[in-house]
């Protein structure tokens, strides 16, 4: 796992501000669901069911309630259809593609903390 060495520590004030921030950040993508709606969005535009089938385990319930909360934080856009039944597709905004960056290092350290915990089991064994 890669490490960053021998970078200052921030003082307070910095750390605070860097905490609020932090803490903004995760209000708005929390829980175990947003960031993969957003993954799933960012890829094409999906109607619900297809929405459901893609991200497995999710229940409609609460997949009506994450796509609910990321249309009100401007990441998903609630397009409706007038056709018979009525069509919904949701689509990623431009504003859920600028946490594409953030994704993608998450992605990086789930891949190395997951390979840590494998070898970690392999010691144990």
């Amino acid at each position: 796992m890669e490490m960053i060495i021998n970078e200052p520590l921030p003082d307070n004030d910095a750390c605070a501000g860097s905490l609020k921030n932090v803490l903004d950040a995760l209000s708005v993508i929390n829980g175990k669901w947003k960031l993969a709606l957003i993954l799933c969005l960012v890829q094409s535009s999906k109607r619900f069911n297809e929405i459901q089938h893609e991200i497995t385990g999710i229940s409609s319930r609460i997949l009506a309630k994450e796509l609910k909360d990321l249309e009100l934080n401007d990441f998903v856009r609630r397009n409706v259809y007038p056709t018979t039944p009525v069509s919904i597709v949701y689509e990623a905004t431009d504003y859920s593609r600028t946490l594409k960056n953030l994704i993608g290092e998450l992605s990086a350290w789930g891949g190395q903390h997951r390979e840590k915990i494998r070898q970690s089991m392999r010691k144990q064994s």
